[in-house]
């Protein structure tokens, strides 16, 4: 299944409509989609009522995005920490799945704030403990908190950042006004794991070369592990899917 396909297939598990109803109203607002992807959700933006840039850095996801002939969207690509001007300012800025990639938030959210009108908002989801699964053996367990260690040192990528995206909101000057955990039925839920989704997590294995790399010989053992514990009766995740809603004051932007 190609990246795209998984991407779709994907956007069926996660809970959407709960975070729409905790933003503000979206009729006739400009909304800026950062991590846009291949256009999913910047369509339930359209839907609802707004307008929407949706940048991605990845131009497989923008060419996607832009066949879909979205009225009141378009689709940009650029880097996000170093986002062009668009010639207006929006009402809010989302972020699905990308605040990880950026250790440094708080540096980050102050770039998108560029972005925004006075009083605008922003809201983003992330994953936090994406390998929090269990039942794990202690060496699985522990070789993929020392990965999620590793990446972190490195700058890469914070498995923890679910967790965090309060305080980082409020470091950049919001006031957060929701915060709540999503419904993901792939990556936070309890039980056996479908078909679909045991596949979905076998394809980001294959996708994760840095994880192959650390874990060297033993990443078969550990994938193998893992994808058997999804699919056991007593699986557990303590990975959630968090979102953090904030507003910046006026006087401040």
């Amino acid at each position: 299944m190609s990246l795209i396909s998984d991407y779709k297939r994907q956007f069926l598990w996660r809970d959407w409509p709960a975070a729409f109803e905790a933003l503000p109203s979206l009729k006739g607002q400009s909304v800026l989609d950062l991590g846009c992807g291949v256009g999913d959700l910047a369509a339930d933006f359209v839907t609802r009522g707004a307008d929407v840039i949706g940048v991605d850095l990845i131009e497989e996801f923008v060419r996607e995005a832009r066949s879909r002939c979205l009225s009141r969207a378009k689709f940009e690509l650029a880097d996000l920490r170093a986002l062009p001007e668009f010639g207006t300012a929006v009402d809010g800025v989302w972020s699905s799945f990308t605040a990880a990639y950026f250790p440094d938030l708080p540096t980050v959210i102050s770039e998108w704030t560029r972005q925004l009108k006075p009083g605008g908002w922003m809201a983003l989801v992330e994953i936090d403990d994406l390998f929090g699964h269990e039942p794990l053996s202690d060496g699985t367990r522990t070789l993929l908190e020392r990965y999620a260690g590793d990446s972190l040192a490195a700058g890469r990528y914070d498995f923890h950042m679910g967790r965090k995206l309060k305080g980082h909101l409020q470091q950049a000057g919001f006031k957060v006004t929701r915060e709540f955990t999503l419904v993901d039925l792939e990556l936070s839920f309890d039980g056996v794991a479908s078909p679909e989704v045991v596949d979905a997590w076998r394809n980001r294995f294959k996708r994760m070369t840095l994880l192959r790399e650390f874990c060297g010989r033993r990443i078969d053992e550990i994938e193998n592990e893992f994808l058997n514990c999804l699919m056991r009766a007593d699986h557990r995740a303590r990975a959630k899917v968090n979102c953090c809603i904030g507003t910046h004051p006026p006087e401040m932007v």
